[in-house]
């Protein structure tokens, strides 16, 4: 056998009040949430997390690229690939020596990324 249980209604009045607590910080703008987008997708790809973390964890806070293609089992090409998509996004920073590519964590950049996504503002 089933019972039902009805439930109370909303006292009068009280129709179009907001169901939800009032925002408490600024949401993000359009070009925020676009550079975050970016970010994330970038950060999306195990692979690419995995060369974030053996960058920022090398010797010197920097890494060439022939140091991170055994790490990861990957040929150059592809590591250089997905190490621009982390300096397109605004992790790394790329400095050219001669024929090798050296990688560093950009300072701040995570820190920033977090941020951006906890910064309360008090609403209007």
């Amino acid at each position: 056998m089933t019972t039902t249980t009805d439930l109370p209604l909303a006292p009068a009045g009280t129709a179009g009040t907001a169901c939800c607590a009032p925002l408490v910080r600024q949401a993000a703008d359009p070009q925020t949430a676009r550079d975050l987008a970016r970010t994330f997708k970038a950060l999306a790809d195990p692979t690419r997390v995995q060369l974030l973390s053996i960058v920022a964890s090398h010797d010197g806070g920097e890494a060439c690229v022939c140091d991170l293609t055994e790490p990861v089992g990957l040929s150059q090409p592809t590591v250089s690939h997905h190490l621009k998509i982390l300096v397109d996004a605004g992790v790394l920073t790329r400095e050219q020596r001669g024929r090798w590519a050296y990688y560093s964590l950009i300072p701040g950049a995570l820190t920033q990324l977090a941020t951006t996504l906890t910064e309360t503002t008090a609403s209007s």
